[in-house]
């Protein structure tokens, strides 16, 4: 009873001290008023993550073979996730300094494992509206798509369950020039771009010891976003794209995307992705992408990789290939669909999405929901089920089933 009655008396004094600053007289500073309002030349914010997670393992698949077979991992693992990410940036006159910097840590049966780096960091600087020159460590994001960007020669591949996330960027050097029209081409603008590639800057676009050139012309047509890109130089085989999206309605929109690649290494090949958007009266979004993925394995070429390895044939580049990318063949289909407060719950987003591969006929599935219960604190809990026969790429992953759990609060200077 005496806590219940301190906490009455202290929750009366709450109430009561903002009631007593009220009536009291007060001056307004206009001075110090008007520099809260002023813009400040810098920004910091960022957020702080935490995800468990409980993975069952599937002891038959091939990736299993490969990566745990030897470790003695059990059925099922639990999984402990942290990661933190903060992003900044300082303006002054026509020089803005940005910067995004990562780090995560992981905890499993594996035991510790984790990495600190520098997604973005460039100087950018905006001469005139219509003329900007960057230079560092960003992201270009060319492409349309919302799951695949085949034509995106300059990004790396998006996360495919978790495509809005923000992605590491290449250190380059580009420009951007823009002219508006006031005929049926609203807008024209032209991106060059330099991406030098040398042991130690840029190693995954290729052979180092080159400095490649990369180029997107954008023009808004008809009210219709169109990109024409391209890559190249020495470090890889030069690559053309084209991409374009359109507002059919208000509440639909339909993109496509291609990119070709001329033989360089391997054969001169082609992928493309079309899909469409589509939001309901009731705030229903529908998201659907086929993808055809050139470079990608046929049925029968998958068989006999998968084949190869089930007998202990763990070589380089066959391993390479099952375990460093996420679309191992060709055909894709990605669908999702999000809800926003179903049944008037405020602040609750409930979705779904799905990854097939229509050659196979195996599939990843994910449901699950995001809610926002105060100010920056956002909660994420979705379950993972992966699908598939034997020699088939989701059947022969290494988990069959996945459940987690993310809080990530956000935070930002005052």
């Amino acid at each position: 009873m005496k806590l219940f009655a301190a906490l009455l008396l202290f929750g009366v004094y709450l109430f009561q001290t903002p009631l007593a600053l009220a009536q009291k007289e007060y001056e307004v500073d206009l001075s110090k008023l008007q520099k809260e309002i002023e813009k400040k030349p810098y920004a910091l914010n960022g957020f702080f993550e935490f995800t468990p997670a409980l993975l069952l393992l599937d002891q038959t698949s091939t990736i299993y073979d490969m990566q745990l077979a030897d470790r003695h991992v059990g059925r099922a693992m639990d999984q402990y996730n942290s990661r933190l990410r903060l992003e900044g940036s300082y303006q002054r006159g026509f020089a803005r300094l940005y910067a995004m910097g990562d780090g995560y840590l992981r905890n499993d049966d594996l035991g510790w494992s984790g990495r600190a780096h520098l997604f973005q960091g460039y100087l950018s600087l905006k001469f005139r509206p219509n003329t900007a020159v960057d230079v560092g460590k960003r992201v270009a994001r060319w492409g349309k798509g919302y799951a695949w960007n085949p034509a995106a020669f300059i990004d790396r591949p998006k996360d495919m369950e978790d495509p809005q996330e923000a992605l590491e960027g290449f250190t380059m050097l580009s420009a951007d020039f823009t002219k508006s029209f006031t005929g049926r081409l609203k807008t024209l603008s032209f991106t060059p771009v330099i991406l030098p590639v040398t042991k130690d800057l840029n190693d995954v676009l290729g052979k180092p010891g080159h400095i490649n050139a990369a180029g997107k012309l954008y023009g808004l047509i008809w009210d219709t976003d169109v990109d024409l890109m391209f890559l190249v130089g020495s470090s890889r085989s030069v690559r053309y794209g084209l991409d374009f999206s359109r507002n059919l309605q208000a509440n639909s929109e339909v993109h496509a995307e291609w990119a070709w690649l001329t033989s360089g290494e391997s054969r001169a090949t082609s992928s493309g992705l079309a899909g469409f958007r589509y939001l309901t009266a009731d705030e229903t979004t529908f998201i659907a992408e086929y993808y055809r993925n050139g470079p990608g394995l046929s049925e029968e070429e998958a068989r006999d990789l998968y084949n190869n390895l089930g007998r202990g044939d763990f070589g380089d580049r066959s391993a390479q290939r099952l375990l460093g990318t996420q679309n191992l063949m060709r055909d894709y289909l990605y669908l999702r669909a999000t809800k926003k407060e179903p049944f008037q719950i405020l602040y609750l987003t409930p979705e779904i999405s799905s990854i097939i591969n229509l050659s196979d006929h195996s599939f990843l599935v994910l449901p699950g929901f995001t809610y926002n219960p105060v100010t920056n604190l956002q909660l994420r809990l979705r379950f993972g089920c992966l699908v598939g026969g034997a020699n088939t790429e989701y059947g022969e992953k290494q988990t069959n089933y996945r459940l987690e759990l993310r809080v990530r609060y956000f935070f930002q200077q005052p």
